[in-house]
């Protein structure tokens, strides 16, 4: 079985209201790229995928209007996709939705959110609730909500095993808006306290569902590895160290060899799965940003990961539609799973 996560960057802007692909000669909101030449290669970079299970990361819009599923599921009519069904959880503000899209021939999967839905619940909070937490150590509990609430799956294949699969987009750490040196790191610094409390919540449900031994996939785009900003060393971890529950018992954290390379070795070459253009300094930034963590029992199952990079993966790099598709369809490059299940 494969597993997929990947973040289409303006997704959204490639469907009309009604969720038909917009395949035509206008500019996309990718930089120099048509909506059609950025479909046409995300349909190459789909169809190499080739995946049972496809988390996407910023899908089109949840509106009155707007339909994520159906623009989702008109995308893989149009490329003749197998993972042709979509299920989304709960909707945001921000047009970059959290759906899966799913072969329905190999597995059922349904939104099965956990936690308390009721404010001041006893108990880790649903993704859509507050999260209460001090983060500035006042002994004041502070509001937290995901503007991006994960999306909890259940997974079931044909054969009856059953997966929970969380699919995460944690919120940026730019400081946007900022006027001057002092408000950039104030805001910042903020930010940075915002997604260490998302990454806490997070973790707290994944140690529910490792504590009672479900078989579970934590995967999306977390913003975040150690070292990859200036204000980390202000609270000693990074949000990745904390979601895998790095320094615990093994049989409450989660692994994926990107993660955990990047965690051991702090200098030196590490993976990545993102690339972008930085006008002031007139050269692109790679990151390793995106994610496929599983529980300890899934280790068991051969598992096989691929950042699907087009300069750094072989396979990739030597097909030269693939190569060109996955530089026009998207600033971030898929990576995949593969299991025996």
């Amino acid at each position: 079985m494969r597993i997929a996560t990947y973040n289409v960057e303006w997704f959204n802007a490639l469907f009309d209201d009604l969720g038909r692909p917009l395949d035509d000669a206008e500019w996309s909101a990718r930089y120099k790229v048509t909506r059609g030449d950025q479909l046409t290669a995300l349909g190459i970079v789909f169809s190499a995928l080739d995946a049972d299970a496809v988390l996407v990361v910023e899908a089109p819009d949840q509106n009155g209007r707007r339909s994520t599923v159906t623009a989702l599921e008109n995308f893989a009519l149009l490329i003749g996709l197998r993972a042709r069904r979509a299920v989304i959880g709960f909707a945001n503000d921000t047009q970059q939705e959290l759906a899966l899209l799913y072969d329905p021939d190999v597995l059922t999967a349904r939104h099965d959110p956990q936690g308390d839905p009721m404010p001041g619940g006893v108990g880790v909070p649903r993704f859509d609730g507050i999260f209460r937490i001090d983060l500035d150590i006042d002994d004041h509990a502070d509001r937290v909500q995901f503007s991006k609430p994960p999306l909890e799956v259940e997974l079931t294949t044909k054969a009856g095993r059953v997966l929970r699969l969380i699919g995460a987009h944690l919120k940026s750490k730019a400081p946007h808006g900022a006027k001057g040196r002092d408000e950039t790191l104030r805001i910042a610094i903020a930010n940075r306290r915002k997604q260490l409390a998302q990454a806490v919540w997070l973790r707290q449900r994944i140690a529910a569902h490792l504590e009672v031994g479900d078989a579970l996939i934590v995967l999306g785009d977390l913003n975040d590895g150690p070292g990859l900003d200036e204000y980390e060393h202000l609270f000693g971890r990074s949000s990745l160290e904390i979601i895998t529950g790095e320094g615990q018992e093994t049989a409450l954290t989660l692994f994926d060899p990107h993660a955990h390379g990047a965690l051991t070795q702090r200098i030196g070459a590490i993976h990545t799965t993102a690339r972008f253009y930085i006008r002031d300094k007139k050269r692109y930034m790679q990151a390793l940003l995106d994610y496929i963590l599983i529980s300890p029992d899934l280790m068991a199952r051969r598992p096989v990961w691929r950042i699907w990079h087009p300069f750094d993966d072989p396979g990739c790099w030597d097909n030269r539609d693939l190569r060109e598709a996955l530089l026009a369809a998207s600033d971030h490059f898929p990576v995949t799973l593969d299991l025996e299940l």
